[in-house]
């Protein structure tokens, strides 16, 4: 049976040599990978070539980009030669459009940034964020973000349903980080929810880190989210 890409395995690990380990020792159970910033000076860009081109695995680079129009465009019109996936950057408007024309006609897909899932209202208030309940400000930033042009949002699973609703969201994808099976330690995490609520609330794909690469068993770990995934509790198709 064929792995279920509605889970997304987020690989952060100390560098690509690990990162490939683990990736073999998951073997067919994940189908989709994240690689964040703190493995881009530990050979994060090679992984991923490595995993998409010789395993035929699928690639989320998570960068979140920010920066003036000109060096976002710059950066991700490089990226965009990779092949990649999934491409986050934040989703201040000018941003989302000047990540679109990077992307040019690459099949990429820009994902904006709406608030970190490891931020509460008091992180927010310390960072001069204007007031507000964090669902709406969500909400709002990720209307303005589809609106810019992004094929998709990042956002807690508390928040998805609210964004599945805006009609900017029609056909667009929702990823969902922040996710944690039943009795997982919740680490850094704030704003979280179990993978089957998760797809429930209208998420495409979650990303799952920690309770994946820090089990005993990995590929048993992996095996057991997307079984949650197939669970009536979960009731959404993969939409890409």
């Amino acid at each position: 049976m064929p792995a279920d890409d509605r889970l997304i395995v987020a690989l952060d690990v100390a560098d690509a040599h690990t990162g490939l380990a683990l990736a073999a020792e998951i073997g067919d159970a994940v189908s989709f990978y994240k690689i964040g910033l703190g493995m881009l000076t530990g050979g994060g860009l090679a992984l991923a070539q490595e995993l998409k081109d010789a395993h035929g695995k699928r690639i989320f680079l998570d960068m979140k980009l920010f920066d003036i129009g000109a060096t976002v465009e710059a950066a991700v019109r490089g990226l965009a030669r990779f092949d990649l996936d999934f491409l986050t950057v934040h989703g201040d408007p000018h941003v989302v459009r000047a990540a679109r024309e990077g992307a040019g006609g690459s099949d990429m897909k820009i994902l904006a940034v709406t608030i970190l899932t490891s931020l509460d209202r008091s992180d927010l208030d310390a960072s001069l964020i204007r007031p507000g309940d964090i669902p709406e400000i969500v909400a709002e930033r990720a209307a303005r973000a589809l609106e810019a042009g992004a094929d998709g949002v990042i956002a807690s699973p508390q928040e998805a349903a609210r964004i599945r609703a805006l009609p900017q969201a029609e056909g667009k994808l929702i990823v969902t980080p922040g996710v944690r099976p039943a009795g997982a330690e919740l680490g850094d995490q704030k704003r979280v929810a179990t993978p089957a609520e998760a797809i429930a609330n209208g998420a495409d794909h979650v990303v799952v880190g920690r309770p994946v690469w820090q089990a005993a068993d990995p590929r048993a770990a992996a095996r057991a989210i997307a079984a949650e995934l197939a669970s009536p509790q979960a009731q959404r198709p993969n939409r890409a």
